[in-house]
């Protein structure tokens, strides 16, 4: 198995970084990658950790990106964990979304839910706090009783609490990625809402910017969005890469390596994907 798309405590994962390398070792994962939502702060932890255990690891990122009328999220792969100019931007990013988890309480309140940010914090073990710790302090005090409904009902886009943030243009998160050393490729495109035709567009627009691939495989795509994605990457001459969106035991419904259970990642895609960035590089 291989996983190109998780989370940590780095930013709304419920296991360190460490402990996500060490969690993918007792699953079976051959190759690994942590794509934690605007920050590298986990990946040197999660290097030391891979090197120790000897899974093979990716260094990432996931950015956030502005689009109507779903939502975008630029994955960045190989990247450079020590680049001080990608990690301002970064900084930038999580500031904006400290000031929307301020206003998600806020309405949070107003709905007769008031949350304790302290509580919040704790959940986050010092890390930088995010929707899935609100939702599980959601269900500590019993607003909800499943991490699904807490998003659904209040935390979910277009849900009573939903409140967006300050986000880059999609152009501007592939330019950063790759100044960073690394290749940009767009995550589960399910996401967008769009028609096969927009999409198709959309990817067009985007490789010329220099998106390098398509996350094709994702623990929430049919059958026939994997198979529509895989020709989109090979009509454009794009990378394929594929992960569960793993944030923890008890968070969103998607197991390490797995999905909900039916995806299966091919070997060949890492060992495709660091082909073409080796390729890159020289």
């Amino acid at each position: 198995m291989i996983d190109l798309h998780t989370h940590s405590t780095a930013s709304d994962g419920m296991l360190t970084p460490a402990e996500l390398v060490r969690e993918a070792v007792r699953v079976g994962i051959e190759v690994l990658s942590l794509t934690d939502h605007d920050t590298l702060s986990g990946l040197p932890e999660a290097s030391r950790e891979a090197s120790r255990v000897g899974l093979e690891f990716i260094p990432g990122v996931e950015i956030s990106a502005v689009f109507d009328p779903g939502t975008m999220h630029i994955l960045g792969y190989f990247i450079d964990p020590s680049d001080a100019t990608l990690a301002g931007t970064l900084s930038w990013l999580r500031g904006g979304r400290d000031e929307r988890n301020g206003l998600i309480l806020a309405r949070l309140a107003e709905l007769g839910c008031p949350l304790d940010p302290e509580e919040i914090e704790d959940l986050a073990g010092g890390e930088s706090v995010g929707r899935p710790h609100i939702a599980k302090a959601m269900m500590a005090r019993g607003y909800v009783s499943s991490f699904q409904e807490a998003f659904d009902r209040y935390l979910g886009k277009g849900a009573a609490a939903y409140m967006d943030r300050e986000k880059m243009t999609p152009e501007k998160a592939i330019e950063e990625i790759i100044n960073a050393g690394g290749l940009p490729v767009l995550a589960h495109p399910q996401t967008l809402s769009l028609d096969n035709e927009g999409l198709g567009k959309l990817v067009d627009s985007l490789e010329s910017f220099g998106l390098a691939g398509v996350e094709a495989y994702y623990y929430s795509h049919s059958m026939e969005e994997t198979v529509f994605y895989l020709s989109l990457a090979r009509r454009f001459g794009l990378a394929v890469t594929g992960g569960s969106d793993f944030h923890g035991p008890g968070a969103i419904d998607s197991r390490l390596g797995v999905g909900r259970g039916d995806m299966d990642v091919p070997r060949e895609i890492a060992d495709k994907l660091i082909k073409r960035y080796q390729a890159a590089v020289r």
